[in-house]
Order: C-alpha cells, then sequence, then structure tokens
C-alpha cells in the first residue's frame, strides 16, 4: 500500500497525526537531531524471526538496548534472530530504514506479529516513520493501537527488557 493510501485510511479512522519531512535516515543515530526537533517519544523497530519461523515486529523506545533472549520469553516464543530484508520488503512493503509498525497496513495475511512496548501505547505522542525513512509521523500511542486494530494486527503491549 502507498503512503497516501495509508494517510487516506488513517484519515478515514479518525487519527489525527503530524507528517515531518527531512532527509534520509537510516538508524537511530543518524535521527539524533530529529529528536531534539519532532516532540514526542522515538522510536526503533526490529523486523525478527523465532525459530519456528514466526515473525515479529517489534517497536520500542529509540534508546532501549533491546534483550533479544529475554524479549523471545516475553512474547512467548523460541529464539529471536533478525529477519532478512527480502522477507521484510515481502512481508510488510518496506526495506530497511523504513521499519515502522505502520506497515502492519501492507500484511494482510497476518504473517507478522506486532509487539509494543507498553510505554509507546500509553504515549501521547508516537513518532514513527509513514512507510519512508525521509518523514516522521506523530500520533498518539493509542491511535497507533487502533490502526493496527483495524488492520487485523491487535499490538502485543509488553514491558520490554533492556540489556545490561
Amino acid at each position: 500500500m502507498s503512503e497516501s493510501a495509508l494517510l487516506a485510511d488513517l484519515d478515514v479512522l479518525g487519527i489525527a497525526s503530524q507528517c515531518h519531512e527531512h532527509s534520509a535516515v537510516f538508524t537511530v543515530e543518524e535521527s539524533a537531531d530529529l529528536h531534539a526537533a519532532i516532540a514526542g517519544l522515538h522510536t526503533k523497530n526490529l523486523f525478527l524471526k523465532d525459530a519456528g519461523g514466526q515473525f515479529w515486529l517489534v517497536t520500542v523506545r529509540h534508546d532501549l538496548r533491546v534483550d533479544l533472549k529475554a524479549l523471545a520469553s516475553v512474547v512467548g516464543s523460541k529464539k529471536l534472530s533478525f529477519g532478512k530484508p527480502e522477507d521484510m520488503e515481502a512481508l510488510l512493503g518496506i526495506t530497511p530504514g523504513a521499519v515502522t509498525p505502520l506497515a502492519a497496513i501492507n500484511d494482510t495475511a497476518g504473517a507478522v506479529r506486532v509487539v509494543l512496548d507498553r510505554a509507546l501505547a500509553a504515549a501521547a505522542t508516537v513518532n514513527v516513520h509513514p512507510l519512508r525513512n525521509t518523514a516522521t509521523l506523530g500520533l498518539s500511542g493509542a491511535d497507533l493501537c487502533t490502526a493496527l486494530r483495524h488492520w487485523g494486527h491487535d499490538p502485543m503491549l509488553a514491558d520490554i527488557p533492556e540489556r545490561t
């Protein structure tokens, strides 16, 4: 699905959002300046696959260092590892650098389980990519959950374990 179709769908759902255009960013480190300029919680996303073949899209605060080993037990999975870019593109219609929970709109088969850091779901503003890494879209955590449910991806809200 295109970004314009995504934004139209959010509009139909009555979800308010604010879009901020910027240069392409591929990593959390590259987006540090944006964090100071754009209010709200910023995110990073992990596209994962478990030992049983289940795909996961985990969205957390940008500064959280995720403990993948502990995360597996939190989400009720076996060993987690990073998914392949070609699987991400086939299932979510996005490429590395543009990963976003909003890409769940493209997973009409429900092949990817979505996990949100509980703090994000409760936030007044969560900043995510709108299917591309040259913009940041701010919306409430509650609205993000509403959109995900609408697209058939009831997000698992979890306290994400941090690597120490």
